[in-house]
């Protein structure tokens, strides 16, 4: 289904990736991820449940829109390449090419200037890195038109 020049199948099914990727992601490495933050898992909890009194879900469904946004303009950037060249192949390059130009170069001024450990730095980086070529994959695979 095709929405100014975007499969938003696509788009929907890339973006369901990589938020299960990130679910992934942060299960496996929950415990290193909040040694990096500095926080116990009793911290984050609480934390996260005091989400200006919102229930937790809020944020799972924060994360979804975000990573639909994030895949509709992936999608957008794929499209641009041209006719033939909307690949798996091209989606994980131009998705590694997002990563590299613009999430990771904000996460490494934000991290520094927040003074942040580097091991929080590598595993939300990665993780965004993962997203995205997953999102550029799944996107290259289905096409944007």
């Amino acid at each position: 289904m095709p929405f100014a020049g975007v499969n938003v199948a696509a788009v929907v099914i890339a973006a369901a990736a990589g938020w299960i990727t990130g679910a992934v992601w942060y299960a496996v490495l929950a415990k290193p991820w909040m040694a990096a933050l500095g926080k116990t898992a009793e911290q984050f909890n609480q934390e996260q449940t005091a989400f200006k009194g919102r229930p937790r879900s809020v944020l799972f469904i924060l994360a979804f829109v975000a990573e639909l946004i994030m895949a509709w303009v992936l999608a957008g950037l794929l499209g641009h390449l041209g006719p033939g060249q909307v690949t798996w192949r091209n989606g994980l390059i131009s998705a590694a090419f997002v990563w590299g130009g613009f999430v990771a170069t904000t996460m490494v001024v934000n991290n520094a200037f927040a003074g942040r450990k580097s091991a929080l730095f590598v595993i939300d980086a990665g993780h965004w890195l993962a997203v995205l070529a997953v999102m550029g994959a799944t996107i290259g695979w289905l096409g944007v038109n």
